[in-house]
């Protein structure tokens, strides 16, 4: 029942972050034509206005579908209001750790204007660093990166049953999400962030995005493929 309680931790995350870029799309004016939450064959949905909302079979997390035709509609849409599209999803896992770092410093050092306000913006720009260093010493070669085996292998353990310990794991990943898809990685929203700034430069490198998107996918792909048979392998094997 542990391993459930850390899925349905790793899926709330990331439906805050879908739920970032969709309300980010709202705020500056871009059409939504869906925004599901989970993955999958639908089960139920309504529509209000032009946006259906939808409830799928695997509940891990979400996507929003801008409501465009085709590309070219897509890169009509000025570059501020898809940067701010874009950037709304790291956004919202900051803005969400916070509050629960905020929540934590509460419950286990008692309510105070420091405690709630204010130390968690340095907790998570210390996290954050540390998130960092991980990241670079793993392109380095000198780091380990897990899969989703390992992340709920890593929860479980680590929450143990502890309401205050689910609170922190929640804040911990969901800044680990907002700093990976910072990355200027194609395909990531840093990214997707990047191209479009150099939009800005030079107007052509627009076409960059469709073939970067599907290049960096496919490493992702392959990536998440990777690490969850290295996670099988090192849980198999201990």
């Amino acid at each position: 029942m542990e391993y459930i309680g850390i899925i349905f931790i790793i899926g709330l995350v990331i439906l805050v972050h879908e739920a970032g870029h969709f309300a980010a799309a709202r705020l500056s004016g871009i059409p939504i034509a869906l925004f599901s939450v989970g993955f999958g064959p639908k089960l139920a949905a309504f529509r209000r206005g032009e946006t259906e909302y939808r409830l799928s079979a695997v509940p891990l997390g979400g996507y929003v579908l801008p409501a465009i035709e085709d590309e070219r509609e897509f890169f009509a849409i000025p570059v501020s209001r898809r940067l701010v599209m874009t950037l709304g999803g790291p956004v919202a896992n900051v803005a969400v750790s916070l509050v629960l770092l905020a929540v934590l410093n509460a419950a286990s050092r008692g309510f105070s204007f420091s405690g709630v306000f204010l130390l968690p913006f340095e907790q998570t720009a210390v996290m954050g660093m540390r998130i960092l260093d991980a990241f670079g010493r793993l392109f380095a070669g000198g780091g380990e990166i897990s899969g989703i085996v390992g992340i709920v292998a890593q929860g479980t353990a680590f929450v143990g049953g502890s309401a205050l310990r689910a609170v922190q794991f929640a804040a911990v990943l969901g800044l680990n999400l907002a700093v990976f898809n910072l990355l200027p990685l194609p395909a990531l929203d840093g990214g997707k962030a990047f191209l479009y700034l150099m939009e800005k430069i030079h107007p052509s490198a627009a076409r960059a995005h469709l073939p970067l998107a599907v290049t960096g996918w496919v490493l992702i792909l392959g990536l998440m493929v990777y690490t969850t048979w290295a996670d099988v392998v090192r849980y198999a094997a201990g």
